[in-house]
């Protein structure tokens, strides 16, 4: 039985983000164009200026 681990990581955003959104909706889509960098992250929520993500290992 293969066992996954799953663990937690912040992903610093880029200020560009919060300069170029226009409104909420448009924050979730950038903050999700942006995450593309990171393979295998799954964003589970924005907090401060940070993506909490969970990182599939």
């Amino acid at each position: 039985m293969k066992m996954q681990m799953h663990n937690i990581s912040n992903v610093r955003l880029p200020e560009w983000i919060w300069e170029t959104a226009q409104n909420e909706a448009d924050l979730k889509r950038l903050v999700i164009k942006y995450m593309w960098r990171y393979p295998g992250y799954r964003v589970l929520k924005v907090k401060g200026r940070f993506a909490v993500c969970e990182i599939e290992r």
